[in-house]
């Protein structure tokens, strides 16, 4: 077992390489970095300057080559790529992430100040969807075939394959613009500070209603739908037949031997659900509602090309989804014994 999660931890070491520096060789080619979008800025004021002043500032036909040399040295471009890799990875392998470009903070400091939002988000997800989805495929199973069964397949597809983007959009329009029921933006309201605990929870709540819905409402399916076809594997199977021939009741059948069984491929998934809930799919519904977390800082930072910030976020991810993986796979020995890494 240690020999074979010493193994995987070594292995995560070229698989952050080649992610980085996949990540790194695009960004060279990719027009429009911080220095060209700084000197678009310097001029586009020089412009307005000059306009204002009825002449045609000198800075707008151009910007001093000394000065475009400071603002490389200041963004680090006045190195040569490979050494600008291989200096970002010495930091990287120090958990120091950089400095973000345009907003004069450490890219740790960015990361910290964003999660809640999206451990908020992902958190309610996850418990929702597990919550709902275990229970409904546990009665899809026991009632196979039945009107009951086809019903919620049928309302689980159309959930599937609505966009959760899409669907964040209706339900603002009708439930935060025509019916005003719930706030269009935001976890909480102006005044949450003035408030007592108990408006606090229930202010919370209120905001985090329309987004939790949108992101819930697709991801449940697959864990429902997964849990019936493995309760109905599971009862089909000989040690059921014998557990019913011994005089055991219905229910303890199902939730003392069925339910064990059938619960490792959902088991064994939690990890990756869990942390899959934070970082995934929550770009666009962070966007929509104005949720300042993760999703939306990332896509921020792509838009203005504020690289220490993209490959921090993305060495960040990467490193989270590979310990996901495996405590996921680890998850297996613990809930089946029989499963060997040897």
């Amino acid at each position: 077992m240690w020999v074979y999660i010493l193994k995987r931890l070594l292995l995560m070491i070229p698989t952050l390489f080649g992610v980085l520096l996949l990540t790194f060789v695009v960004i060279q080619f990719v027009p429009g970095g911080p220095v060209d979008q700084y000197l678009a800025e310097a001029r586009a004021g020089a412009g307005a300057a000059g306009a204002e002043g009825g002449s045609v500032y000198r800075g707008a036909q151009g910007v001093d080559p000394k000065r475009i040399e400071q603002i490389k040295a200041l963004y680090g471009f006045d190195k040569p790529a490979h050494e600008r890799f291989f200096q970002m990875l010495g930091q990287f392998a120090r958990f120091d992430l950089g400095t973000s470009f345009f907003q004069n903070k450490a890219v740790s400091e960015l990361i910290l100040e964003k999660l809640p939002v999206s451990i908020t988000l992902g958190l309610w997800t996850f418990l929702i969807s597990y919550g709902v989805a275990v229970p409904l495929g546990v009665a899809k199973a026991v009632r196979a075939g039945s009107r009951f069964d086809l019903a919620t397949t049928l309302l689980v597809l159309i959930g599937y394959a609505i966009p959760g983007f899409v669907l964040g959009v209706a339900l603002l329009v009708i439930f935060g613009g025509q019916l005003q029921w719930f706030p269009l933006r935001g976890l909480t309201s102006s005044n949450w500070e003035e408030l007592s605990w108990g408006a606090r929870i229930v202010d919370y709540l209120w905001h985090i209603t329309l987004p939790v819905t949108a992101m819930v409402l697709g991801s449940f399916a697959v864990t429902a739908m997964l849990t019936k076809n493995a309760f109905l594997e599971e009862i089909r199977k000989q040690y059921v037949m014998t557990a019913r021939a011994k005089g055991l009741s219905e229910r303890q059948v199902l939730w003392k031997h069925v339910f064990r069984n059938a619960l490792i491929p959902i088991v064994t998934g939690f990890p990756s659900a869990f942390i899959g809930a934070f970082f995934a799919g929550s770009l666009l519904i962070e966007t929509l509602f104005s949720l300042d977390g993760l999703g939306l800082l990332s896509y921020e930072s792509v838009i203005r090309r504020d690289y220490p910030v993209v490959l921090g976020t993305l060495f960040f991810f990467t490193l989270i989804g590979l310990v996901t993986k495996l405590i996921s796979d680890l998850c297996y020995v613990w809930v089946d014994p029989r499963v060997k890494f040897d």
